[in-house]
């Protein structure tokens, strides 16, 4: 892992800083938005936005890679999010908030898809699995990074929106410089979603909430924070904690999937995170609960995404993995557009514990859904069913891609050996 590191330091650096930007933004959205006056419904269609600009991008960043090359679209996105972080204290109104997420949504994925085609060039057949772990690994460091800042003085005025433009537009300067561009990639197409179904319902099913969950952690915290009164302190301790459960969990249930019938451990794993809903529902003005609540809930929501994914790719042949991950990523990103929309309009009609209404009942049915597939057919052996590999939520298909050709590489040698 360090020789892996330190191979590919900048990128590593560089993706370091561009978390951390915008997993600052993305809680400063909450803190600002109330500071506005935005109802918690105009919040969760801002943080909506930023999923829509995201889903597009998946479909057409690849294709402008193709026409102007890997360090043009980089440097370009790069530049539209730098400016896009300033116009939020500008024009303090809903519209310009709501467009300037859908370029935020856009760009952040574009720069992803150029990262990790750009890392999985530099790595080896023998390295790209830790390249990619570390690479997620990252992520989520910079959001939980991103936190604390948000205590830093001037929540109110440009400072706080300046820092992440300022970040953003350093991540770019190691990166551009120490990595030479790679070659055009061809971008899977999705696979059909009812082909998708049939292979998977609980992948499908499970992936669809599991993205309304990971939209509420990613952008609806913050808000849920605000109109629950927390001190700006209280709000960077509640967002780290979904991502710090997320990192102390993903390990061991990895292992843990690897050793029996995932469909249990997804069932399990998301009892947990349902039960931690309902605690966060019951206690929400007990700020001490409301923290070890997210922490679970990070806990089960995160590693459930990488589950979900190697559970459907054990009824796939290796070639479909690749074009079933797309189809994952899209059912996903669908929940998340919608999550954000629901828990905004729970949260005007019943106060901030709509936020927890939206976390434990995708849970618990995921939870009801997982133990009545258990019913309909028997579970692979696990000796026929693949490894387990984390993915971040925050990653696109690419590095869904290159997982499954990891694997499969992995595969061909052990089958020789």
């Amino acid at each position: 892992m360090v020789q892996v590191f330190m191979a590919s330091w900048p990128l590593f650096f560089g993706i370091l800083l561009l978390m951390v930007g915008n997993g600052l933004q993305g809680s400063l959205m909450g803190v600002r938005g109330g500071a506005a006056g935005f109802s918690a419904f105009t919040m969760s269609v801002v943080i909506s936005a930023y999923f829509l600009g995201f889903m597009i991008a998946s479909r057409l960043a690849p294709e402008m890679i193709r026409r102007v090359g890997h360090v043009r679209v980089f440097a370009a996105l790069g530049s539209l999010i730098s400016a896009a972080l300033i116009m939020f204290p500008t024009l303090e109104h809903p519209a310009v908030w709501i467009l300037m997420r859908v370029i935020l949504g856009f760009c952040f994925c574009g720069v992803y898809v150029t990262s990790e085609s750009w890392l999985n060039n530099a790595a080896t057949n023998d390295t790209r699995g830790q390249a990619l772990s570390l690479y997620m690994i990252t992520q989520m460091l910079g959001i939980i990074l991103a936190q604390s800042l948000l205590v830093l003085p001037d929540a109110s005025g440009y400072l706080l929106f300046v820092i992440p433009s300022v970040l953003v537009s350093i991540a770019f300067a190691p990166i551009l410089l120490a990595i030479s561009p790679t070659p055009a990639f061809e971008s899977t197409k999705p696979m059909n979603l009812k082909e998708l179904f049939r292979a998977s319902p609980l992948g499908f099913v499970g992936m669809s909430l599991m993205g309304a969950v990971f939209a509420l952690q990613f952008g609806m915290a913050a808000v849920f924070a605000s109109e629950a009164q927390f001190t700006i302190r209280e709000t960077s301790i509640f967002v780290a904690a979904f991502y710090v459960g997320a990192l102390v969990f993903q390990y061991p249930l990895g292992w843990l999937s690897d050793r029996i019938d995932r469909r249990v451990l997804i069932a399990v794993v998301a009892l947990v995170g349902g039960i931690a809903g309902v605690v966060g529902l019951l206690f929400t003005g007990a700020f001490p609960i409301v923290v070890a609540a997210a922490v679970f809930i990070g806990g089960a929501a995160n590693p459930l995404y990488s589950l979900l994914i190697a559970y459907t790719n054990d009824y796939l042949e290796r070639e479909d993995m690749a074009s079933a991950s797309a189809g994952l990523m899209f059912v996903n990103g669908v929940g998340a557009i919608v999550g954000p929309l629901v828990t905004g309009y729970l949260m005007q009609v019943v106060g901030p514990r709509g936020f927890f209404v939206l976390i434990a009942v995708p849970m618990l049915c995921l939870t009801a859904y997982a133990f009545y597939r258990m019913t309909k057919r028997a579970a692979p052996s696990v000796d026929d069913t693949g490894s387990y590999t984390y993915y971040a939520p925050t990653g696109t298909v690419v590095s869904m891609e290159y997982a499954a050709e990891d694997e499969e590489a992995e595969q061909a040698t052990s089958s020789a050996s």
